[in-house]
């Protein structure tokens, strides 16, 4: 397993400020950074791609739906347009000179019609995910879908929804993100739903039940480290967990993270911490 930090911990919106934070990742230990994803056209591409390389840190892409984009919409132009979103999503990905594009990208965060998830729906985020497969695989790019919790999504919330929609794309470039907040709030238990989707398993977001410090909360990472380990998990424990920053006003824990607990400390408390666990369960 490989250790990660996004730079959700910092802002939502990576851009040149931030390039400084590139060979700090990489000097705390990590061998990968996630970046967010809104609008592809926002990121300064191969300006992060030379950073990334200049500090030899593996790049990943988490990609939240911006307004407008909405695969399940009843709108078939908005479907279309859409699909139009995702490629350019997959393209600007493998321009960075990453390998795994995740994030719920079946619907957009906070789209709660009153209604249950209805077979329309399903048909026309699969047919839009099966309509992108050759670009995944001109690109070597793996989707990976996060489910998400109810306050946030209607669409997929647990592993098990997750790993159906995978089976239905039927694509090898498919598979599901596991986000440990969400499925804090969503599964009976975590350990359990990491090992129900096997080989679907692409990527974790080690995230605590508050979203702060690992170790510090009641998620229980010895059990859902040794459950990767029994299937064989190979990708990356990618922290996701938000700090405080006054000068980060793009920061997700600007409004409510505590304002003791840097970006700086979610990552150097996390890479600590994941690395005793893994310690542990070797042993």
């Amino acid at each position: 397993m490989k250790l990660g930090v996004s730079a959700f911990a910092w802002t939502a919106k990576f851009d040149r400020s931030h390039f400084r934070l590139v060979p700090l990742v990489k000097e705390m230990g990590f061998s990968g950074f996630e970046i967010a994803m809104f609008d592809p056209a926002d990121l300064a591409v191969k300006d992060i791609r030379r950073a990334f390389e200049a500090s030899d840190l593996e790049c990943t892409v988490c990609a939240i739906l911006p307004a407008g984009i909405n695969p399940i919409s009843p709108d078939s132009a908005v479907r279309n347009i859409s699909v139009q979103h995702l490629v350019r999503c997959i393209e600007t990905t493998s321009a960075l000179g990453a390998k795994l594009l995740g994030g719920p990208l079946y619907a957009p965060i906070g789209y709660l019609p009153e209604h249950r998830p209805t077979k329309d729906e399903w048909s026309w985020v699969i047919e839009a995910f099966q309509s992108v497969c050759d670009v995944l695989d001109s690109c070597n790019v793996t989707l990976s879908i996060e489910p998400v919790n109810r306050s946030e999504t209607f669409f997929v919330r647990t592993a098990r929804e997750a790993s159906s929609l995978c089976a239905a794309i039927g694509h090898p470039r498919f598979g599901v993100t596991i986000d440990t907040f969400h499925a804090n709030i969503e599964e009976r238990d975590i350990a359990d739903a990491v090992t129900s989707i096997g080989p679907h398993l692409k990527h974790i977001h080690a995230s605590e039940n508050d979203r702060g410090p690992l170790g510090l909360g009641h998620v229980d990472f010895r059990r859902i480290v040794t459950a990767l380990k029994k299937i064989g998990y190979s990708g990356y424990l990618m922290i996701e967990g938000f700090g405080y920053s006054p000068q980060e006003q793009n920061g997700p824990g600007t409004l409510w993270a505590d304002t003791s607990v840097s970006p700086e400390t979610i990552a150097s408390t996390g890479v600590r911490f994941l690395n005793q666990v893994l310690n542990e369960v070797a042993s």
